[in-house]
């Protein structure tokens, strides 16, 4: 996530400069030279990017148990009676986020679609690899089916929300979701979102137009996946690679214009539409990877948020 000193493109906005003037001051070296830990501190700094929690929401922590093991969780409960519930998943190419980096993001999710959020602290690589943020997300899938009604209000809905690695782990969550769960998942949410980790430039020239200096780089995908150290092939890594994708529910995937990840995303959204799911795809022209968690600086953030928000409440209420 370093930036060099080739030209910016010409349809950039201008906000989007400013994002990536800060973050060349803040670490301009690329993620492998930086290391996981490092890398990890940087992006939870970098939420000062975002705008605040909204007073008006709750924060708590819980924990899920699972096989032995505690997976922390973070909820954010709207100020007034909530409509629905949330379970999202942080980016980070499953290396690095945590509860902090997307504190912000979650708090005015929940203070703008009414809903509660519940976002879930999987296990990291290179110390976890594939599959074990797998077997936390779907871990975090059981878990609040059973609290729904007290989450989000009697008989509401969920949504499972990821941004980049998350939106990943949000589309394997809703192709691995049971009968019962998926009676009450109404709505996946895709944040430009890794579908296809076989991905090379030819299939995918978003990753060639957009492979530097616009945050996440092509050589970070890289380090990432040699983190994850996953098997790029099976449909619990690359969910566009999946046999079926008939029955999904139904999908809302945001994309930006200047993402080395837009294409995959955009391919998914039209895999999962000749599947015959209902998907809207909203490309944010001008925008880079990321941005939605931008929008202390971004006004298109802003937006996005207020639209997806909007999303979320009609799609739970």
């Amino acid at each position: 996530m370093d930036a060099d000193t080739a030209p910016l493109p010409a349809g950039l906005d201008p906000a989007a400069r400013t994002v990536l003037d800060y973050i060349a001051h803040a670490e301009p070296r690329p993620l492998r030279e930086v290391g996981a830990a490092q890398a990890r501190i940087a992006l939870d700094r970098g939420a000062v990017l975002d705008l605040p929690v909204p007073d008006t929401v709750t924060v708590r922590a819980d924990t899920i148990a699972a096989d032995g093991r505690a997976i922390p969780v973070r909820v954010y409960e709207p100020g007034n009676t909530a409509r629905g519930t949330v379970l999202f998943f942080h980016g980070g190419g499953f290396t690095i986020g945590s509860l902090d980096s997307h504190e912000r993001l979650c708090g005015r999710l929940a203070a703008q679609s009414g809903c509660t959020v519940v976002s879930v602290a999987y296990r990291l690589a290179p110390e976890h690899p594939f599959p074990a943020a797998v077997h936390d997300a779907l871990a975090a899938l059981v878990w609040v089916l059973p609290r729904l009604d007290t989450l989000g209000g009697a008989g509401s809905g969920l949504a499972v929300v990821g941004d980049s690695a998350g939106g990943n782990l949000a589309a394997v969550v809703a192709h691995n979701a049971n009968a019962d769960a998926r009676r009450r998942l109404r709505l996946q949410v895709l944040l430009y979102p890794v579908t296809d980790m076989t991905a090379d430039e030819e299939r995918y020239p978003s990753m060639r137009e957009n492979a530097t200096g616009l945050f996440l780089t092509y050589d970070d995908m890289r380090w990432f996946h040699e983190q994850y150290a996953a098997d790029a092939e099976s449909p619990l890594t690359s969910p566009a690679l999946a046999e079926s994708l008939a029955g999904l529910p139904r999908a809302l995937v945001i994309t930006a214009e200047f993402d080395p990840l837009r294409d995959q995303g955009e391919h998914y959204a039209e895999l999962m539409r000749a599947a015959g799911v209902d998907v809207t795809l909203r490309r944010y022209d001008g925008q880079i990877h990321g941005f939605l968690s931008m929008s202390a600086l971004v006004p298109a953030a802003r937006i996005a948020m207020d639209e997806l928000a909007a999303d979320v409440r009609a799609a739970l209420a």
